[in-house]
């Protein structure tokens, strides 16, 4: 037997439940060794000893709870990142962060200006009054002249646009009288065409005659100079020609209605002008009424 199984023996009655490998062996040395410090680690090892194993289930849960704390931890050191493990790896990047700090922190700073929105401004509903479109007025219809003198009403109504076309021009009542009067024997007051000329026959006409090239209500014709086809069958056109050489007769005034006719129209037939005096004068009274 050697010394050390004596020893335990000895102790064996303060720790019947334990084993006798549980004391550490430096403690065990000096205990064989008989040192000064022996008994106070006997007494210390006994207090220990003998705790724990009275209290086997405290034990196994102060070993269960270190686990699970060094568990813990370990996961904890592997969750942090690497510059937080090592602080020397770490340095760059923390230095790197902080001169992008410094560096945003320096630069100018370009204020947002927030761009208002336009607030919806109500639809104005338009009044009954501006969504009804004023109803254009009638044009007035030319008054009717009811005929005189044994006219019908085409021939009234083209004396009433000689006596229109004279008023335009500002000429004496005697004038109009003189232009009904010719117009009266030249055309009996109708708009002629041209059997001889079909492009008078384009516009508008009320009869067509065959004395030369003579057209309209004056029997004018284009090729002694007195104006286009198109234009001779205008009556307005027609009366103002005729109308502007009669005001060119010296003293056309002092005539007799058939002179003056005569002198603008140079007819084979000067005195047919007269019997149709008392008529032109009647009709034109009717018109300027």
């Amino acid at each position: 037997m050697r010394d050390d199984d004596t020893i335990g023996d000895q102790y064996a009655h303060e720790a019947p439940t334990g084993r006798s490998d549980d004391t550490p062996s430096s403690v065990q040395v000096g205990v064989l060794r008989g040192t000064e410090a022996a008994p106070s680690l006997r007494t210390r090892l006994g207090a220990l000893i003998n705790p724990l194993t009275r209290r086997p289930s405290r034990v196994a849960l102060a070993s269960g709870v270190v686990c699970c704390l060094g568990v813990a931890a370990f996961a904890g050191v592997q969750a942090l990142p690497a510059d937080r493990l090592d602080p020397v790896a770490a340095q760059p990047a923390l230095t790197e962060r902080a001169q992008e700090g410094a560096a945003s922190r320096g630069q100018a700073r370009t204020p947002v200006t927030a761009t208002p929105t336009p607030a919806a401004s109500p639809t104005a509903s338009p009044s009954p009054t501006a969504t009804k479109k004023a109803k254009p007025k009638p044009k007035p219809k030319p008054k009717r002249i009811a005929p005189v003198a044994g006219l019908d009403q085409a021939q009234m109504d083209n004396a009433k646009a000689i006596v229109k076309a004279g008023r335009k021009m500002g000429v004496p009542r005697q004038a109009l009288i003189i232009a009904v009067a010719t117009a009266m024997q030249e055309s009996n007051l109708y708009n002629y065409a041209s059997g001889v000329l079909p492009e008078s026959q384009n516009y508008p006409h009320q009869a067509i005659g065959w004395d030369h090239d003579s057209v309209g209500l004056f029997q004018q014709r284009p090729s002694s100079g007195w104006g286009e086809v198109r234009d001779l069958m205008d009556p307005e056109y027609a009366t103002q020609a005729f109308l502007s050489a009669l005001l060119e007769i010296p003293g056309w005034q002092d005539l007799a209605l058939t002179d003056a006719a005569q002198a603008v129209q140079v007819s084979a037939f000067p005195w047919a002008y007269a019997q149709h005096e008392w008529r032109a004068t009647e009709v034109v009274e009717a018109i300027l009424a």
